[in-house]
């Protein structure tokens, strides 16, 4: 097969193409890349070294996710490490010995070059080790849809959903890897709603690169702004909340968002999970993760949860209070990430997943209509995808999970 190597650009709308900084000639043609595993220092600070990385790809998510096995691995060019990857392994059931290797919204490679020579010598490394399968998310775009044109959609009778419209940028990079995954064998992973049993393939993001505060208000719709001046009027106040183990901020988060799920009908994760997920995430890097608290007259009214990794922030968990909504408390937490999150130099304000659907008689449409009110686009990456190492037990393992639910 001829290979064609896609030119690195940059992008001028808050997003980026997947590129790592690496060293001249890794993953080019000729060039002999390996996998091995590296320490959770050195994992780190080729994460620091990087504009943007996804915080499920950090050495300290694998300190989060319990349940799963984790390590930490590292693409080499010659002595240079130039990609690196954490890794969960879950194993089968009754076969301990085989694993599923997922790399949630990863590795952190260079998505722009020739993705052979990066994912051959994982799948080799990989099978040699016990997996029967991978799967793995690129953060790559698809697509790119601006919020008049999500707006315009929804108003639209004939369409439905966010991929039967026209006009959306349309991204080369993500286009040529879905491409070169499928001939390489790998199997989308993606249904038509955009979530899985892993990470939404359809997410919301706020460019923040070269805006100002004015311009980010400008560009969410009236309701937005309106909210977010009645909470300061009716007097909410935005604190940042103190996360040690066994501290009251937490405990009063999650006894909100354990009333937020009762009301909205999920199922909550434990205390235990947030506990271990700051003490993690802090661990690693103090300014990592945030809880920001908004209270009204002393009642606590709203609380979200952000992450940051270099230039990208992520509003990761939230909960409001069903009394008192008219102060808009939600609002004020959102408000003051998104300011936060410019303070810190942030690219990028992800809002994280969302549905395709623009039906206005689908009750997810209500989801992406709340996020377009911030402005921002609606974003489409290329979605998760595993690869068969040992096909039997691989169709044994799908089996097991579609009847488990």
């Amino acid at each position: 097969m001829q290979r064609h190597p896609v030119r690195a650009r940059r992008r001028e709308d808050g997003g980026s193409v997947s590129r790592v900084a690496h060293h001249r000639g890794a993953g080019g043609a000729g060039a002999s890349l390996t996998v091995g595993p590296i320490s959770a220092a050195d994992h780190l600070a080729f994460v620091r070294a990087q504009r943007s990385v996804s915080f499920l790809q950090t050495p300290a998510w694998g300190r989060v996710k319990t349940e799963w096995r984790s390590e930490s691995l590292g693409w080499y060019h010659g002595r240079h490490l130039v990609g690196a990857a954490l890794v969960l392994h879950r194993p089968v059931p009754r076969l301990e010995r085989y694993t599923l290797a997922y790399l949630p919204e990863g590795p952190v490679i260079d998505w722009t070059g020739e993705i052979d020579a990066w994912l051959d010598p994982l799948a080799a490394r990989l099978k040699a080790h016990g997996a029967f399968a991978i799967r793995l998310g690129p953060p790559v775009r698809t697509n790119t849809w601006s919020a008049d044109q999500v707006k315009e959609g929804i108003a639209a009778p004939g369409i439905r959903r966010l991929t039967e419209m026209s006009g959306q940028w349309a991204d080369p990079v993500g286009a040529r890897v879905a491409g070169r995954l499928r001939e390489a064998g790998w199997l989308p992973q993606s249904p038509e709603d955009g979530f899985g049993v892993g990470h939404p393939q359809f997410k919301y993001e706020i460019p923040l690169a070269g805006r100002t505060e004015d311009d980010l208000l400008r560009g969410m719709n009236q309701q937005w702004r309106r909210n977010i001046k009645k909470a300061a009027k009716e007097g909410v106040e935005v604190t940042v909340g103190a996360v040690t183990s066994g501290g009251e901020d937490l405990k009063a988060f999650h006894d909100l968002y354990v009333h937020t799920a009762e009301r909205d009908r999920f199922t909550p994760r434990p205390l235990r999970y947030f506990e271990t997920m700051f003490a993690a995430l802090s661990a690693e890097d103090p300014e990592r993760i945030r809880l920001y608290l908004a209270r009204h007259q002393g009642d606590l009214v709203a609380a979200t949860v952000l992450v940051r990794v270099g230039a990208h922030a992520w509003y990761s968990y939230g909960a409001s209070s069903t009394d008192k909504r008219e102060v808009r408390g939600s609002n004020a937490c959102q408000w003051a990430m998104i300011r936060d999150s410019l303070a810190a130099g942030c690219d990028v304000y992800d809002l994280r997943g969302i549905t395709p659907t623009l039906d206005a008689d689908d009750p997810h449409v209500g989801l992406i209509r709340f996020k377009v009110g911030t402005g921002g686009q609606a974003v489409r990456y290329v979605g998760e995808w595993d690869l068969p190492l040992r096909p039997t037990i691989y169709r044994a393992f799908d089996l097991f999970m579609r009847r488990r639910g």
